[in-house]
C-alpha cells in the first residue's frame, strides 16, 4: 500500500478534525466534521461565516489541522497533521460529497469550505514507535 493510500485509509476511519487558524498573532482552534475527497486530497467542512475560525480564514486562508485516534496505548497511537489553505467551496461535486456524508446537514443550508492540504504528516506507532510518514501533496502524482 502506498503512503498516501495508508493515510487516506486512516482519514476514512474518522469524521472530525481539529482546525487551527490565525488572526494577527492570535491562534484559534475548533473541531469540525469533514468529508474527504481523495481525488483532490481535500477536506470539505461546513461552518458559518460568523465563527471565529472562518473570520480568521477570510483574512488569512492558511490553516493547519489534525485528526487523531484517542488511545492511552502507546503502541496504537495514530494521528495526522496537515498544513494548507481554506477557501469557500465552489465545486458542486464536492458539495454533493459533503451532503452524501452528512445528509442531515442539508436542512441547515450550511456554507461549505474546502481545505486543501500542502502536506500530510502521519504518525503510526503500529509501524514502530514514532514512525512518521510525510507526503508532499503539491508534488504528488
Amino acid at each position: 500500500m502506498t503512503d498516501i493510500k495508508k493515510i487516506e485509509e486512516f482519514i476514512k476511519e474518522h469524521h472530525v478534525l481539529t482546525l487551527a487558524t490565525l488572526k494577527e498573532d492570535i491562534p484559534s482552534t475548533c473541531s469540525v466534521f469533514y468529508a474527504y475527497d481523495p481525488t483532490s486530497h481535500s477536506f470539505i467542512v461546513a461552518s458559518d461565516e460568523k465563527t471565529q475560525h472562518i473570520q480568521n480564514i477570510l483574512q488569512n486562508p492558511n490553516c493547519a489541522g489534525n485528526i487523531h485516534l484517542e488511545t492511552k496505548t502507546v503502541g496504537k497511537i495514530e494521528g495526522l497533521q496537515f498544513q494548507g489553505k481554506c477557501f469557500r467551496l465552489e465545486e458542486s461535486a464536492l458539495k454533493t460529497l459533503y451532503f452524501k456524508t452528512f445528509p442531515y446537514a442539508l436542512a441547515l443550508h450550511p456554507t461549505l469550505w474546502k481545505i486543501t492540504p500542502k502536506q500530510f504528516k502521519y504518525t503510526d506507532n503500529k509501524l514502530g514507535f514514532g514512525k512518521k510518514i510525510i507526503v508532499d501533496l503539491e508534488t504528488l502524482e
